[in-house]
């Protein structure tokens, strides 16, 4: 992928990357905004719930917006980008992936990045039911990544989808990976993995033919989950 110079520079105090993540993730708030749930049911019996927010005039124009790892539609870099795009006139759906709304997801599978069957469904959803002339797509991180794999696949998109946009996108994902167990990230992986776990111990007892505790506790940090619970919930090999 070709590496385009850009002339953004960020203020001082954020040019550390540590500094920009933490206040991010942990300090930053955005102050109203209204958000109005919708449950989205998916073909194969589970549901995704879908977080509006809407544009003070009606509008024609809708963005969706994909988090990351572990994030969900309240975050404050999705309701941040949602206000911004209420602000100029576009509706926001802000899409919680699987088990990620605050309710633990029905199936024993959940969400990775490549998962753009259900970013499909949501798109299909608006371009079916919604009155909306351009649907433009934003995702964040390993949200960037599922919808610009949905664009780039050999799928049929509905005619309005007009745009999308990646940000903070690791399209590699193995070397994203490897960078994330390095030394320095040992407490953003640590924080990753101790949600994803969370999350399995509440699977343990609805599923307890798919996984054991003896398989979650033997997860030590991402590529232990990867190996234990998403290749197997997905079906990698």
């Amino acid at each position: 992928m070709p590496l385009i110079n850009s002339d953004y520079r960020p203020p001082f105090y954020f040019r550390n990357g540590h500094l920009s993540t933490i206040y991010s993730g942990l300090i930053r708030r955005v102050d109203e905004l209204e958000q109005k749930r919708e449950r989205l049911e998916l073909s194969d019996g589970d549901f995704m719930d879908l977080d509006w927010s809407y544009a003070p005039q009606p509008s024609k124009k809708v963005v969706i917006l994909l988090h990351g790892l572990e994030g969900n539609a309240q975050r404050p870099y999705i309701t941040g980008g949602a206000k911004a795009f209420n602000e100029a006139g576009i509706d926001a759906c802000a899409v919680n992936f699987r088990g990620c709304s605050g309710e633990t997801n029905r199936l024993f599978r959940s969400y990775h990045s490549g998962a753009t069957e259900d970013l499909d469904a949501v798109v299909q959803h608006l371009n079916n039911t919604k009155n909306y002339d351009e649907i433009y797509i934003k995702g964040v991180s390993l949200g960037g990544n599922m919808a610009l794999k949905y664009v780039g696949e050999n799928r049929r998109i509905p005619k309005k989808v007009k745009a999308v946009i990646g940000v903070s996108v690791p399209c590699d994902l193995y070397s994203s990976l490897r960078e994330l167990l390095k030394p320095k990230n040992y407490p953003y992986a640590t924080r990753f993995r101790n949600h994803l776990v969370a999350k399995l111990f509440l699977k343990l007892p609805l599923f307890p033919n798919q996984i054991s505790r003896d398989d979650i506790q033997n997860i030590k940090n991402l590529k232990d989950f990867d190996d234990i619970y998403t290749s197997r919930a997905h079906g990698f090999e």
